[in-house]
């Protein structure tokens, strides 16, 4: 087993790795919606059609949510450090290649780039968090830091998206990962420690196929419902297949001398329960920000930079809760009330939203929601992310952490592919037998389709609340000596 980092390392030290790991967390997580907002500078430069330009935000989460568990085991196998550095160096690369495109074949060959080293990269910082962070008081505030940067890097993309379109170019979207790639190089390869190969462990090959053939199936089954009927055979094939791969993946799973994904992992209730409050979340959470960018531009007329100022109430409101929730709320009464009531207050700030029409007040009809959905994420996201990896051995720390960051980011893609369906199918039906070219039904049926998109992630978050009541055990996690490197709080 590769050694760990001491326990007794200075605090100004654990606290810089956690800064270092903080740079890479964001330039991941914030990629997943800063390229949305530059989506019609870079339609209108390369020419690419309504159709195609979905693949500029699939593509990354194709390759990131298909390929991350095979990334937290190549960490856990091949080092953390030398991993994590890998994966920043290709990072930037694919970025500086899709600043450059010159078409839209090029621009999504690189944003797969990205999703593939975002995949070697996410779960490689969050081990290398779990294993720096040993002691359980700085690991539940290290975790806040590291929950709310993974809540709020959505929203922060949104924002940095909007100020480089304005003023610069919408290339700029992907130039800037360059300097937080570089930035954190700098740190992880003077601050991290390096760990040695361990050469008798050995890669799960059919696994690695099998899972992520299964979440790619699953993905992309969803993703084509966008654009196919239900029925079709590109939407239901697809979907069946990815649900056959992950069954004889977990099949697999039970006979592999190196298994991937060792079932023992998922097998404690709360780390299950975290790992589908993860998934639920995602999901949710791109009702948030993918449909209210769209009523606040589409509807209300604000700005790119104007939209992005908007949600920074809501970051603002994620980031308070999520450090009281990692360091005072978790280590008192545990997860059981915590996480319900982030559901809960998640899914009455989604109903809230359905509320919202053509005269709707920033102050006093979106604020309040904003806020009060920037909450319940704050309860969820944090806690759920420290107990998914939380009594984990250090050997398995990588591929756990992985398993998170799969869960969010295929949630967010299943989310993404299906709220947009379920929108496009409103405004569908509320244009029949209507005056599509009248201004005033248009902007209507926009309304329709995004309060459907909301009522959704509301009946996302209250099934996440309902599963968190009945999964989630009684009481404060209790320290388990045998595993002290990745504690329960």
């Amino acid at each position: 087993m590769s050694p760990l980092p001491s326990a007794s390392a200075s605090p100004r030290h654990r606290w810089s790795i956690l800064a270092v790991i903080g740079v890479a967390q964001l330039m991941v997580v914030l990629d997943a919606t800063i390229v949305n907002i530059a989506l019609p500078s870079a339609q209108q430069g390369l020419g690419f059609s309504d159709g195609d330009r979905q693949w500029v935000v699939t593509a990354y989460a194709l390759a990131f949510g298909s390929l991350l568990l095979l990334g937290g085991r190549i960490a856990d196998l091949f080092g953390r450090k030398m991993t994590f550095l890998v994966g920043l160096v290709g990072f930037a690369g694919a970025s500086a290649l899709g600043g450059a495109a010159a078409n839209f074949e090029m621009l999504v060959t690189a944003r797969a780039g990205q999703g593939l080293f975002g995949a070697l990269l996410a779960p490689a910082a969050m081990s290398l968090l779990t294993t720096t962070f040993t002691d359980p008081k700085e690991r539940a505030k290290a975790f806040g830091v590291y929950g709310a940067i993974a809540g709020a890097g959505g929203a922060i993309g949104l924002l940095l998206g909007g100020v480089l379109t304005e003023h610069l170019d919408w290339r700029w979207t992907l130039y800037v990962n360059l300097v937080f790639a570089g930035v954190a190089f700098i740190g992880g390869a003077l601050l991290l420690h390096g760990t040695p190969r361990d050469k008798t462990a050995r890669l799960d090959i059919p696994g690695a196929i099998l899972v992520g053939g299964g979440l790619f199936s699953l993905v992309y089954g969803f993703a084509n419902a966008e654009t196919h009927d239900w029925d079709s055979s590109q939407t239901w094939g697809w979907l069946t297949a990815g649900a056959v791969l992950l069954a004889a993946f977990t099949v697999w799973q039970t006979r592999s001398s190196h298994p991937l994904l060792p079932l023992r992992v998922l097998l404690d209730r709360n780390r299950s329960a975290s790992f589908i409050a993860v998934l639920i979340s995602g999901a949710g959470m791109f009702g948030v920000f993918l449909f209210l960018t769209y009523y606040l531009q589409q509807s209300l007329g604000y700005t790119p930079l104007e939209t992005g100022l908007a949600f920074l109430p809501m970051t603002g409101a994620l980031m308070v809760t999520s450090a009281l929730a990692t360091s005072v709320l978790l280590p008192r009464i545990g997860p059981k009330p915590v996480v319900p009531l982030g559901m809960g207050l998640a899914a009455v700030g989604m109903a809230w939203m359905t509320t919202f029409d053509l005269n709707s007040s920033y102050v006093t009809d979106i604020l309040p929601t904003l806020i009060v959905t920037g909450f319940g994420l704050g309860l969820v996201m944090p806690p759920a992310m420290a107990l998914a990896t939380a009594g984990v051995d250090a050997e398995h720390s990588g591929v756990a952490s992985a398993t998170v960051n799969a869960m969010q980011q295929v949630g967010g893609s299943i989310g993404t592919a299906l709220l947009n369906t379920l929108a496009t199918g409103a405004a569908t039906d509320y244009l029949a037998g209507e005056d599509p070219r009248d201004p005033a039904v248009r902007a209507q049926a926009g309304l329709e389709a995004y309060s459907t998109a909301y009522w959704w992630s509301a009946v996302f978050f209250t099934v996440g609340l309902a599963i968190s009541v009945i999964l989630y055990r009684r009481g404060v996690p209790e320290q388990d000596p045998d595993v002290a490197p990745v504690v329960h709080m």
